[in-house]
């Protein structure tokens, strides 16, 4: 079994060289175009091109981010990207639109892609639906737990990917439109604003607030150090870690952590974890630490509802106030320009220790008791916690360490020199063999050349990536090289190695083609609803079985033997197509452009729902697109009317809060519905979406009320 991956992020070129140094395996990152982190700095394509080169000589493979959704005026220059990558050999892409998928498989064949977490892969079906449409890797959902991994893992042959360590979305990764819907920025798209890290009141019908904190929504930081031999165990493929938009010391110390938790677990059969590390990481970035839902943690355990940002570590009390100066009692030491964040009932107070005192001296470094004054523009109560958040001191010291290539390529050479014979070189890196050869070995006439001294011009590697483990040199008596040939030869030895490492994909281009059946044009009405008045519509949809309407699957499903291929379903996810033979897709399968549909309808799929991200005009630029490509008509369905859903999560805030019915309130005093089912809490937007647009005549076929939230009878 080969070992398991570990995969770090890096969101800019001094992240990448902080995760080479750090161990990493394999490294993900992003181009300026087409990524799920358009906020990280992210790599132009110079840039990208030379990260791929630094990384393969290190023996580390390169996975570009291609994991938003393609609108379809996008699609000729997401081609073109991806065809730039192919051609600089990135070991894979990651890819969460489902049409984009299927085109780029079809294309570029010897491509290797990878079913981002943003596609919702969180079942054994949806695993093997990924597989079938060109996945070789899957990067689950976070929900995910290790017994339904173990359980993927049984039953398929694909790479697990899962995420180890780093910040946790609170909804289904792909599944989340609150930053979309309303604040007009696309977790889909790269450009999320956060929304769930921001302050809230969960409250009841009476508007009494029951949440303790302003976060509720807020996750802690996963972390897995302890479980890593589990994962291992459970045959998991790649360990990621989250953070391309962290920065390169909190690469380089996260990375290090679980590069020394992975080897110690395989050399020992036991997990080490550096504390000392593991405290520094706390000073870089956390939020606090949870094993999240891969190790079914409970929901009290996985939200944060102090705060949303980071929380350092505890430093010491505030005990004295005087005018603008305030006092601290520190439990840890404190240097000049070290982040400190002061922690208040309304508000927190952050400021740079620019300049502090002892007893009234200036210094620039006090220890733990000491009591150091410095400035505030804030008033500050005594008592109040200080964290510090930045530790200058160890950032430093972390960059030097970056900067230090302590991290070589350990190789074995074998040098002969024989009197008679060609001198030789061959080089080992565990991978490549490389043999090189000089001139012919002549007899010393005064000198003849020493071990020792080969030993000495070989070992200079010092300026190189590599260092050499064995050396084995087979050497005549009184056999004469000369130093400058002896090192061109050396030079010449590691250039082919290098060239070795520099490896290339093999490039290849196909066409592409999809067929798709085709539909009557029509103009129907549909409605998901409980209860309904049937004269007005043609098609229903309903949460509960029903002789009279099509029954909605979940989003979130485990197990579809409970239903029969004798009916016909409104599907969420993936994994229906493995299964089920009477599908609708509803607007969870993200459809933006007009692959997207040709793939779906090609599987089977009678009707297609619309993202609800879509604008009126790149709906009809979609549906333009299909009739030319196809030449068929496709059926199309659009959502015109209701609330709206946000957010999806894996638990049940009505259980959690007692309550049968509850609301979130965001600071303009906003109420967004919560309406939890099956363990599964759906979030919808506070005010009741209608669109007047004429659908029809651009060829949508079906137009959607969504009415699940309304208790009363349509009329």
């Amino acid at each position: 079994m080969s070992k398991i991956e570990l995969l770090a992020p890096a969101g800019n070129m001094d992240s990448l060289y902080a995760a080479i140094e750090g161990g990493a395996d394999a490294i993900y990152l992003g181009g300026t175009m087409f990524s799920a982190r358009a906020f990280a700095g992210n790599f132009n394509n110079d840039e990208l091109v030379e990260a791929v080169k630094i990384c393969h000589l290190y023996g580390v493979k390169v996975y570009v981010t291609c994991n938003i959704l393609i609108y379809e005026h996008e699609v000729d220059n997401f081609l073109k990207y991806i065809d730039f990558l192919h051609q600089n050999s990135v070991d894979a892409i990651i890819i969460q639109d489902l049409g984009m998928l299927d085109l780029v498989h079809q294309i570029y064949p010897n491509l290797e892609l990878h079913a981002s977490t943003q596609m919702h892969i969180h079942n054994l079906d949806g695993v093997i639906m990924a597989k079938k449409l060109g996945c070789k890797r899957v990067v689950l959902a976070r929900e995910t737990s290790i017994d339904d991994i173990k359980e993927i893992k049984k039953n398929v042959l694909v790479d697990l990917e899962i995420f180890a360590h780093g910040s946790l979305c609170v909804s289904y990764s792909g599944q989340c439109l609150f930053s979309s819907l309303i604040g007009n920025r696309s977790g889909n798209r790269g450009s999320c604003v956060g929304s769930c890290r921001l302050p809230y009141k969960i409250v009841d019908e009476n508007n009494q607030k029951l949440n303790q904190g302003d976060y509720p929504l807020s996750m802690k930081d996963l972390n897995t150090l302890e479980y890593v031999g589990e994962l291992i165990d459970a045959g998991v493929t790649s360990l990621k870690i989250e953070g391309r938009m962290k920065s390169p010391e909190y690469v380089y110390t996260v990375t290090k952590l679980y590069r020394m938790a992975i080897d110690s677990y395989y050399k020992n059969g036991k997990v080490f974890i550096d504390n000392n590390e593991l405290f520094n990481l706390q000073k870089i970035f956390n939020r606090s630490y949870t094993k999240g839902y891969l190790f079914n943690e409970d929901m009290h355990n996985i939200i944060n509802p102090i705060r949303g940002n980071h929380l350092g570590v505890y430093l010491g009390k505030v005990v004295s106030v005087n005018k603008n100066y305030i006092t601290v009692q520190l439990s840890l030491d404190v240097s000049i320009n070290d982040g400190l964040r002061i922690m208040l009932d309304n508000e927190d107070y952050g400021l740079i220790l620019n300049e502090f005192y002892i007893n009234k001296k200036l210094v620039k470094e006090a220890h733990k008791n000491d009591k150091i004054t410095f400035k505030v523009n804030k008033k500050i109560p005594i008592n109040s916690k200080v964290l510090l958040t930045k530790d200058n001191k160890l950032n430093e010291q972390i960059q030097r360490k970056i900067k230090s290539g302590l991290r070589k390529v350990l190789v074995d050479v074998t040098v002969t020199a024989m009197i008679g014979n060609k001198l030789e070189m061959q080089i080992n890196d565990g991978k490549n063999v490389v043999t090189v050869e000089g001139d012919i070995i002549d007899s010393a006439q005064n000198r003849a050349t020493t071990k020792d001294e080969i030993e000495s011009k070989m070992r200079k590697t010092s300026n190189t990536i590599y260092e050499i483990n064995n050396l084995n040199i087979n050497l005549s008596e009184n056999a004469f090289i000369p130093f400058q040939k002896l090192n061109e030869l050396r030079h010449l030895l590691f250039d082919k190695l290098n060239e070795l490492r520099l490896y290339k994909i093999n490039y290849l281009k196909n066409d592409y083609s999809r067929k798709v059946p085709t539909f009557e044009r029509q103009k129907l009405r549909s409605v998901l609803f409980h209860a309904y008045e049937k004269s007005k519509y043609d098609i229903i949809y309903s949460e509960e079985k029903d002789e009279k309407s099509i029954l909605k699957i979940p989003k979130v499903v485990h197990d579809y033997e409970a239903y029969s291929n004798n009916y016909e379903y409104l599907v969420g996810e993936l994994g229906a197509f493995n299964k089920l033979t009477k599908i609708n897709c509803d607007y969870s399968f993200n459809v933006t452009n007009s692959y997207t549909v040709a793939l779906l309808h090609s599987l089977g799929a009678k009707r297609i729902t619309l993202s609800l991200e879509l604008t009126h005009t790149q709906t009809e630029n979609l549906v333009k697109a299909y009739l030319k490509r196809y030449h068929a008509n496709p059926n199309l369905e659009v959502i015109v009317s209701g609330y709206r859903e946000v957010m999806c999560m894996k638990t049940n805030l009505n259980t959690l809060y007692n309550q049968e019915k509850l609301y979130l309130e965001d600071r303009f005093n906003n109420h967004y519905n919560i309406r939890s089912v099956n363990g599964l809490t759906y979030i919808y937007e506070y005010n009741f979406y209608r669109d007047d647009f004429d659908f029809y005549n651009i060829g949508i076929n079906i137009l959607r009320d969504n009415c699940e939230l309304v208790d009363k009878k349509l009329t």
